[in-house]
This record gives structure tokens, sequence and C-alpha cells, in this order.
């Protein structure tokens, strides 16, 4: 229903460029985790402990300078946005979403707990991945499994291997339903 009351413009110009947004985010999120994965198995550095003496503003923390920091940026964004929309799309926590003016305070609790675990886990999560080196200010380099180099490659490679599965399964799945819809081989 929403979609037919959308506008030409938004129908034709606004949706395709948000899914190819979205795609784009995807794949640079794999392509730095896959990075990531080569500097873990060529150099022990890569591993994502904590950075000793280096002060805010006197190292960079990317390698593109201005504009890898952004990127990250965005990249942390997208992944909070999507974990967070993951976290509701489960069949698990679905029941757990809040409804409007229709939420009793149990929920709200349970809400308000679940958004922490995620915020908190952002820091360790997007530092694992290798998507940045940054530490937030709050020593997450500190956890004695970050230094365990099966733990994070093996953590790597699901993240990447799983969102590429992903990726290819919704992209395929689009392109093959619109061709056959296309041919009309739907009737």
């Amino acid at each position: 229903e929403l979609r037919h009351r959308a506008s030409p413009w938004q129908r034709n110009l606004g949706y395709p460029l948000a899914m190819l947004g979205l795609l784009a985010l995807t794949g640079i999120s794999v392509l730095i985790v896959c990075f990531h994965v080569l500097e873990l198995l060529l150099d022990d550095a890569a591993m994502p402990r904590g950075i000793q003496d280096a002060s805010l503003g006197q190292v960079s923390f990317s390698i593109f300078g201005s504009f890898g920091a952004a990127l990250q940026v965005v990249l942390i964004f997208y992944l909070m946005v999507s974990s967070v929309v993951g976290f509701y799309s489960s069949p698990l926590f679905t029941r757990l979403l809040p409804a409007r003016q229709d939420t009793p305070l149990t929920k709200i609790i349970g809400n308000c707990v679940s958004l922490l675990v995620l915020s908190s886990a952002l820091p360790v999560f997007s530092r694992t991945l290798g998507i940045t080196r940054f530490d937030l200010l709050g020593d997450f380099g500190r956890f004695n499994w970050l230094g365990n180099f099966y733990i994070v490659f093996l953590y790597n490679m699901g993240f990447a291997g799983l969102t590429t599965l992903c990726l290819v399964k919704r992209v395929s799945w689009a392109v093959q339903a619109e061709l056959i819809r296309a041919f009309g081989e739907d009737r």
C-alpha cells in the first residue's frame, strides 16, 4: 500500500538509489573485512588489540585520511542500523517490537536493554572486523579473546561468508523474480 501511494520519483529514483546505496555499503564492508582477513594472515599487527600510546589526533586511524575516517563512520552507522533491523527481524525477538501507543513498560525496558547491549557490542564488533582501529576511549581492545588469532579469523570469515551469501541470495532472487515477471512466466 505504501508503494502504491509513493510518488513516481520515489518509486523510480528513490527506491533504486536506496537499494544501490545498501548494496554499496554491504559490498564495501565485505571488502574491508576480506582485506582485514588478508592482513591477519600476513601480519600479526592486524590483531584488534588496544593501541598503546596513540593519542587522539596524532595518529591517523585510516589509510585514506579524512575520507577513510568518514567512510568508517558511515560503515559503523550502517552496521548499527543493520544489526538493529536484523535483531528485530529475527523470529525470536519480533514480539519485542514496540507498538505505537500500546507498549507495556516491561516491553519498553526489554527494548532499552536490547539496544544497550547492541550499542555496547558495536565498538568491539567493528574493531574485530577491522573496520576501524579506533578504541572509542573505552579500552575495548584489551579483551583477552581479541588476541586469539583463530577466534578473530573465524569471526571475520563468518561475517564475510554469511554477508556475501545473504547478498547474493537477496539480489539473485530479486533479479530472478523480475525476469520471471518481465517474461510473463508468472501466469
